[in-house]
């Protein structure tokens, strides 16, 4: 069984999406997804209304995830942990106790090399389109990861 965790700042916006949708591209025998934020501003909240109505629109129904904060033993239970942006790639470095640790950390977008800028911009104090242009970024690269995993198991 692989381990992806996804982490944003809060886990209410962009980890949420990027759980769903993952999720929704791999076989569940063999991947388990997870999300989590760096603060600790939303722990145990539901994902924000506009990135739960944005997933179903899609069909991905996240609104049952609970928010809940990165913690060091993620990194021995996971995998490979995905970072919305360079902010957060920091804040889980920053946490690691071995180079093991940081091999396992990477920003989520530099899975795509189409997109030039490698941080997933963070929709919270946006409007519901820039939920849907966070939405595509991220289910452009999850087509991608979850290709290349699927090639590696």
């Amino acid at each position: 069984m692989t381990h992806i965790l996804v982490v944003c700042l809060g886990n209410i916006c962009r980890s949420p999406l990027a759980h769903g949708i993952l999720e929704s591209k791999l076989s569940k025998n063999n991947f388990f997804v997870d999300s989590a934020g760096t603060a600790a501003y939303h722990i145990g909240n539901s994902p924000d209304h506009r990135s739960i109505k944005v997933a179903k629109e899609k069909g991905i129904d996240i609104s049952s995830q609970s928010a809940r904060q990165f913690n060091v033993t993620d990194f021995d239970k996971f995998d490979y942990i995905y970072a919305m942006d360079r902010s957060n790639y920091t804040n889980i470095i920053s946490l690691a106790r071995s180079n093991e640790d940081i091999g396992k950390v990477k920003l989520f977008l530099e899975e795509n090399n189409n997109i030039f800028n490698k941080d997933v911009p963070d929709p919270y104090y946006g409007s519901i389109n820039d939920f849907h242009h966070v939405f595509d970024l991220i289910d452009d690269t999850s087509e991608l990861i979850a290709k290349r995993l699927k090639s590696v198991r």
